[in-house]
């Protein structure tokens, strides 16, 4: 059975039709003002995932009785709040491992160690990082790049200097394709796993970044990219994770452990048990465990 392509018919509707349509389906609008207010900034359809879960039916669409408007309002608020507090535990953490990578590289191989392809575990993957490279380089505004490439004859700065300009998902494929284990351990002890379980987890982070940075749904995500739980080493961290889960629940865990690491004196951990008593979302739709803040990674 094929399926049939149809022209798109529905018209755009204005703020008002918007709420009336809500109400129509069983939601709950005390203040109409306020609600066109956050519809004309907002956008309706980047709303309509957030008023998903309160819906009983997708087709025809209807709301459990009770919804209120402020219910998906709520929900959308903790959202954008989260994203924030995710950026900025990834970003410690980014450049805390974009340090390790520059300093184990540069100390072990040399300054320009990884331009040397002996130490690539794929030969083609690394010419494309190359080349992602030398484009971000380029790009760089930086006045400390402008310095290193007109005084200094090779084409690249040293490993020190060009990792300020890499991307998340640079790192991530640069860590991904380092050949010499040593290297690769050496790094990966600072943060207490191994080197499959941080390449794991570095490749996990830079999506969740990226679904961040474009401002994408993140609470209640199903994420393809999952991180390895540690097995072995440190052995209570294992028992922290949600096995199987591929919601943010994990992402949270890796995210306190490294910051432990990284920021020993931080308050990402209170901001964000705050930030959830705040909103009281759903949170067995992001992945936790009934009882959650009794486990060890949250006190």
């Amino acid at each position: 059975m094929t399926h049939q392509h149809h022209p798109f018919a529905k018209p755009a509707t204005n703020y008002a039709e918007q709420v009336a349509i809500l109400e129509r389906r069983g939601m709950r609008v005390d203040d109409h003002a306020a609600a066109e207010f956050y519809l004309q900034h907002l956008n309706y359809y980047r709303l309509s995932a957030y008023w998903l879960p309160f819906e009983t039916t997708h087709a025809p669409h209807a709301f459990a009785p009770g919804t209120r408007f402020t219910d998906a309002l709520n929900l959308y608020l903790f959202d954008r709040n989260l994203r924030l507090l995710m950026l900025d535990a990834i970003e410690r953490v980014e450049v805390s491992i974009r340090s390790q990578w520059a300093y184990q590289m540069s100390h072990r191989h040399g300054p320009h160690a990884y331009l040397d392809a002996s130490l690539a575990a794929n030969r083609g993957r690394w010419e494309s990082n190359l080349a992602k490279l030398e484009k971000e380089v380029q790009r760089s505004d930086e006045v400390f790049i402008r310095h290193l490439l007109a005084t200094y004859s090779e084409k690249l700065p040293p490993a020190w200097a060009v990792c300020e300009v890499m991307s998340l998902g640079l790192l991530s494929r640069w860590y991904g394709n380092l050949k010499p284990m040593p290297t690769r351990s050496a790094i990966a002890s600072v943060y207490s796993v191994n080197e499959r379980v941080l390449g794991s987890w570095l490749h996990h982070l830079t999506t969740v970044r990226n679904t961040c940075a474009h401002h994408g749904r993140l609470w209640n995500r199903e994420f393809t990219v999952t991180p390895l739980i540690p097995k072995t080493k440190p052995l209570s961290l294992q028992h922290q994770f949600q096995p199987g889960s591929r919601r943010l629940y994990n992402t949270l865990t890796i995210l306190l452990h490294c910051m432990d690491i990284v920021a020993p004196q931080h308050s990402w951990r209170r901001r964000l048990k705050t930030l959830i008593e705040q909103h009281s979302p759903p949170t067995r739709a992001m992945g936790f465990p009934p009882q959650w803040d009794q486990f060890q990674i949250w006190q």
